[in-house]
């Protein structure tokens, strides 16, 4: 039960309460702006190397060092959802984001970037704090409708981060994205802190047990292993494009220059317009046939990529088929396991985000083995692999 309390509460019932479209838009723009602070620096990787006197491959210890701080807040910090007041607990971990930035734009060396980086990507894992918050928030006749909205809020965040640091760095150097990025999570710390109710903690355990517990939901919900199965796949697959395709466009026939190769991701935001529709499907009942197509589409994409090694029309469509598929499925697996332990949504959101980090990182490294030897064929073989991966499992008989 998710009690929550605070001037503009519809209701303490999850039925019949609303979250209401100006909380649902903040908690959007929550997402979004701290997942981005993770993916500020890939862009500028080359340009921090050269501020700094380090070559290329140290620089990108920087992208190590943000992954490494999220992987590891997903783990241990965010079940703290569900013991402390989650409305504090955001406002606190945007307020020390924004110390993090801070103390990266001011960064006198490598070493303290890399370690301020490090605590950036601690502190960014408040989006996946809000998810849950938003859907505690939401009544059951609008939480799909409401996840998927928010969820809109984190793609743009992660699709939009690197084109947003290099128009900032080309005007002000890349001390200025950090610091333009400390400034909004002050802000966003004041509003959530004034702009939403206080929602009740839903465990009075010990921080140990509650760790232990996520184990516990893990081992008795097969539909939250299986989602988390699923959510392995749908992030193997979204990673695997996006780690490839720099490779691709990089290269003849399309040899295009970082600025360009970095609006590509502009092409992958049309996911976060299927994002609320999926939401939708799913409160009315629809959530079976959104993953059975979002994985057959999903599937299909590989295609269009595939002819994309030598059209940049097919290659924009893949990308954009590819997103609009994964968001959907994101969307669908999210309003499945909020549903599954609705006191425990942290804890959910720490098994299933951890899920599909790990199915990132796995198709990361999957695919610096692959293009060097088979190239963009070979990638896309790769991926329409995993994605045949995710209907065997979507398939495969209930237990």
């Amino acid at each position: 039960m998710s009690a929550e309390t605070g001037t503009g509460a519809a209701s303490t019932t999850e039925g019949t309460r609303t979250i209401g479209r100006a909380r649902t838009l903040l908690l959007a723009v929550v997402c979004g702006a701290a997942v981005a602070n993770i993916y500020y620096a890939q862009p500028l990787l080359h340009t921090i190397g050269e501020a700094f006197g380090v070559g290329d491959g140290t620089a990108g210890l920087l992208v190590t060092a943000s992954q490494v701080g999220y992987a590891t807040a997903l783990a241990l910090l965010v079940p703290l959802g569900d013991l402390l007041e989650r409305r504090r607990l955001v406002s606190v971990l945007l307020a020390a984001s924004a110390v993090s930035l801070a103390l990266a734009a001011g960064a006198p060396s490598f070493a303290l970037l890399a370690a301020a980086v490090a605590l950036v990507g601690v502190t960014s894992a408040v989006a996946q704090i809000a998810v849950p918050l938003a859907a505690s928030l939401a009544g059951d006749h609008e939480r799909g409708r409401v996840v998927g909205t928010v969820m809109s809020g984190l793609l743009l965040g992660i699709l939009g981060a690197r084109t947003i640091a290099g128009f900032v760095a080309e005007v002000g150097g890349w001390r200025w994205v950090f610091g333009v990025a400390a400034g909004v999570m002050v802000l966003l710390a004041v509003v959530v802190r004034f702009g939403l109710p206080r929602i009740t903690p839903t465990e009075s355990t010990t921080y140990p047990r509650l760790l232990r517990s996520v184990l516990g939901l893990v081992r008795r919900e097969p539909e939250l292993r299986r989602r988390m199965a699923l959510a392995a796949v749908g992030m193997g697959c979204f990673t695997i494009l996006w780690t490839a395709i720099d490779f691709l466009l990089s290269a003849p026939p399309y040899g295009y220059g970082p600025a360009i190769v970095g609006l590509f991701g502009l092409a992958g935001l049309a996911g976060a317009a299927m994002a609320p529709l999926a939401g939708r499907l799913a409160d009315r009942g629809h959530g079976t046939v959104v993953v059975t197509v979002g994985l057959v589409v999903l599937l299909a994409s590989w295609a269009l990529l595939g002819l994309g090694g030598a059209s940049i029309v097919a290659l924009i469509a893949g990308v954009v088929v590819l997103d609009l598929a994964q968001q959907s499925l994101q969307i669908s697996h999210q309003s499945v396991i909020y549903a599954l332990a609705p006191q425990a949504r942290s804890r959910v959101t720490t098994a299933f985000v951890t899920s599909a980090f790990l199915g990132g990182t796995l198709a990361s490294a999957a695919v610096s083995l692959v293009y060097p030897a088979w190239g963009w064929t070979g990638v896309c073989v790769l991926g329409a692999a995993v994605a045949v991966l995710g209907l065997g499992i979507w398939f495969l008989p209930r237990t």
